[in-house]
Formats: C-alpha cells, structure tokens, sequence
C-alpha cells in the first residue's frame, strides 16, 4: 500500500507539473480560433461537395423525369402506328410494352434519386447550421481574446505596481529617514563649530574695533579727558 500511496503521490506531484507548464491563456484561446478556423475551412468544402452532390441529384431526378416521360410518349404513339397499321399490332404491342417497362425503372430510378437529393439537402442544412455555429463560436472567441488581452495588460501592469511597492520595505524607509535626519543634525552642528571657530579666530583689533564703535563726538571727549589728566589744556592757555 505505502508503494502505491507513494507512487500515487509521484504521479500526482507530475500533474500538477503539467499544470503549471500549461500555456497561458492567450495562447490557448488563440490556438483555439485557430482550430475553429481551420474546422470552418473544412466545413465549407464539404458543403461544397455535399451542395454539388445535391445539386447533381436534383439535374438526375429532372433528366430522369423526362425520360420517364419520353417513355410513355414512345409507347402511346407505337401503339397509335399499330393501330392505323403503320406497324403490326403485335410488335406495336412488345415495343410498347418496352417503353413501358423503361418508364417504370426511370420511375423507380426517380425515387431512389429523390431520397437522395433529400438526404444530401438534409446534410446541407446541417452543414450550414454547424458552420453558422462555428461562425458565432470564432466572432465570440476573437471578442473574449480582445477582453483578455486587455484584461492581461491591466493584470500586469497592477502586478508590477504591486510588486514594486511590495519591494519597499517600510522599515528600511524608516532607517534611512532616521539616518538622514542624523545626517542634517551633523550637519547642523558641524556648521555651527565652524561659526565658533572662525569667531574665535578674530584678531584682537577687530574685536576692540567692533566692541568699541568709537565715534568722532566721543573720541573727542576722550581726547579732552586725556588732556585734562595730562595738564596739557593749562599749557596751551
């Protein structure tokens, strides 16, 4: 039993093998239109030939009525003659009587070939019937195969916009935002430290130049001050 489960399992396993190796629907809808195109071809030529048959049939049952006819005309005008005795009566009568039995057999020629002109006439409305079949089964398989094509397009399309946002990680996006506001921050501070830096490199003239703004009025009363302290004013007078 264990064999056999195993072997079950095996050919199992294969079929679904087979399955996935199947073609895609496009391809096997189209090869289906072609397969129906190709029945179609062939339900038109024995159309043809089933319609020249019948065709045939219905000339044979018009030629066969004729003789049929030209028969009995034969047999009426002989036995006229043997009458008016432009031929014995008694081989007026046995040719008669041979055209008589030549009308029967066109007669029954007829009946037979009239089954058959029926027969062929039936297998033609079949015939018509299944190609108008196959005519509808293609102008709806060319439709469905339009439909799917396009469906196939969006199919993709919307499989690739998936996959594509399937493919972004959410927490990596996270990472790298934290990693790039850490990258500003440093930035940020790298920026500053160079501002300390070129301020702290500042000579010691430009820092009294820019903390003293001395203007004209008070480096005067400065100088007066300095005078005054000096004595020098005193001097001068």
């Amino acid at each position: 039993m264990n064999f056999f489960k195993r072997l079950f399992k095996i050919g199992q396993s294969e079929a679904n093998s087979a399955i996935d190796k199947m073609e895609d629907p496009i391809k096997m809808t189209e090869q289906g239109i072609r397969d129906l195109k190709l029945n179609l071809e062939k339900s038109l030529e024995s159309l043809a030939q089933v319609k020249a048959l019948a065709i045939r049939a219905k000339n044979d049952v018009e030629e066969l009525t004729f003789k049929s006819q030209d028969y009995e005309q034969k047999a009426v005008l002989i036995l006229k003659k043997g009458q008016n005795g432009s031929i014995e009566v008694s081989e007026a009568d046995r040719l008669a009587k041979e055209a008589l039995v030549k009308r029967e057999e066109t007669s029954h020629k007829i009946v037979m070939v009239k089954k058959e002109e029926a027969q062929f006439n039936d297998s033609v409305s079949k015939l018509e019937h299944n190609i108008q079949e196959i005519k509808q089964n293609i102008s709806k398989w060319e439709n469905e195969l339009k439909t799917l094509k396009a469906r196939v397009k969006v199919s993709k399309a919307t499989k690739n916009l998936n996959k594509q946002m399937a493919d972004i990680d959410s927490a990596s996006t996270v990472s790298m935002l934290e990693r790039m506001k850490e990258k500003v921050k440093q930035e940020e501070a790298l920026a500053e430290a160079y501002g300390e830096i070129a301020k702290s490199s500042k000579s010691i003239d430009q820092e009294l130049s820019e903390a003293a703004d001395i203007t004209e009025t008070s480096a005067e009363e400065s100088l007066l001050k300095l005078k005054e302290k000096l004595g020098l004013n005193d001097k001068e007078e």
